[in-house]
């Protein structure tokens, strides 16, 4: 149940950043007089975010049973750069990600048991990205690599990413590269089990380990209007092969008989994306948002978001954001009990299935010209919060704090 809260907290970080602020045209710097200067610190972002959901669909027990976690997500970045001769800036982000949660629902791999060891886990999830751009022109090529790890999955990540500007900055392209290479502990749950561990505990047993890929690729092309108005699309195709079924998760069948999740070992997707900005004035920004989602396990969804920044003063800003979501499930998706026993791929995974969503708060943003409580490095606090509610019963909350130190 995990993932839901994963799926949840990239859609508020997706509100969260630049929200696809597109570049408005610039004067190019003048670099003829760049000397190379050692690496410097530019700035420090420090996230941490509080989650907590509750519903009555639990994959783990077949569709049926609580979905309640909580998650405690903290994550600190470190941007540093460095000029060269030729004016051009190396870029250094260095990320940390910790976060711990509790999950009422991945106990119930193994009822038999006082507490199971995927009732509560820390994942760690470092990265490092580089970036080379031409102050002048604008153009940057860079790469990524990351690390995560948690109880039941590692993954090594790598990424490749190229910007291009037309010569009057008002056009943009960027191109991005993906891959995660990720291996699985496949656990069962306890009654699907081919024999127990006595000396590790039944909780503790594994069926050995699999494989779980991703490629992905993302397209951008903005383009400034006019001063009051810009405009993004995207295209980001997406491939995915290894075990994409979670082992753990019990399907029910019309027989009466059990069995664990079984999903094809191949997936692609194919999200297509428009963004439109609408500086409406000085203090008021309107930002709209729309993606279309399609798959060939047969899941079409649409979403839409609108958020409207206001400037209350000069260094105070209020955002309030909507989105919603309307989706079409999956062909291997059955409630509780409903399965065909001759299906051969199935799933009581209400991510999976049909269902409507709304996500909507409200951040508010301190940027004082003297810094945050008088700390001139400590430049930007934002405080956003963000309830999300779907209509297959399951509810959760999201509260995120952001400083900004430079």
């Amino acid at each position: 149940m995990r993932k839901i809260y994963l799926h949840v907290l990239m859609l508020f970080l997706g509100v969260l950043g630049a929200n696809g602020q597109i570049k408005i045209k610039a004067t190019p710097s003048d670099t003829s007089n760049y000397q190379s200067r050692k690496l410097k610190i530019d700035e420090i972002n420090l996230v941490s975010a509080y989650y907590h959901q509750d519903g009555n669909n639990s994959a783990v027990t077949g569709g049926i049973g609580t979905e309640k976690l909580t998650d405690f997500a903290n994550t600190f970045d470190l941007q540093l750069s460095k000029f060269n001769k030729a004016g051009n800036k190396n870029t250094f982000l260095f990320e940390l990600g910790v976060d711990h949660y509790t999950s009422a629902s991945s106990d119930k791999i193994d009822p038999g048991t006082i507490s199971s060891a995927s009732r509560a886990d820390t994942r760690v999830y470092p990265s490092l990205n580089w970036t080379h751009s031409n102050e002048k022109t604008g153009n940057a090529i860079g790469f990524i690599g990351s690390f995560s790890t948690e109880y039941d999955y590692q993954s090594l990540g790598a990424g490749f990413n190229l910007t291009r500007l037309s010569k009057d900055k008002n056009t943009q392209f960027d191109f991005k590269l993906q891959a995660f290479l990720d291996t699985w502990k496949v656990i069962l749950p306890v009654e699907l089990r081919s024999e127990t561990n006595p000396g590790n505990g039944r909780e503790s047993k594994s069926e050995g380990s699999s494989p779980r890929n991703s490629f992905s690729a993302a397209f951008s092309l903005s383009q400034v209007i006019n001063q009051k108005l810009q405009a993004l699309i995207m295209v980001e195709p997406a491939y995915q092969k290894g075990l994409l079924a979670t082992k753990y998760q019990r399907d029910y069948f019309t027989d009466g008989s059990l069995r664990a999740e079984t999903l094809p070992d191949k997936r692609y997707k194919l999200p297509i994306a428009a963004r439109l900005n609408y500086f409406a004035s000085d203090q008021v920004i309107i930002r709209t948002y729309y993606r279309y989602f399609m798959d060939n396990w047969g899941i079409r969804a649409h979403t839409a978001e609108i958020e409207v920044p206001v400037k209350l003063t000069s260094f105070i800003s209020l955002s309030p954001f909507y989105r919603y979501n309307k989706q079409t499930g999956s062909r291997y998706f059955a409630p509780y009990g409903q399965h065909d026993p001759s299906a051969a791929y199935f799933t009581s995974d209400y991510d999976l299935s049909t269902l409507n969503s709304d996500f909507y708060g409200a951040g508010i943003r301190l940027a004082p010209p003297h810094g945050v409580f008088g700390w001139q490095h400590l430049n930007m606090l934002e405080l956003r919060y963000g309830h999300y509610s779907r209509s297959t019963g399951l509810v959760s909350n999201i509260i995120t704090l952001n400083l900004k130190v430079k």
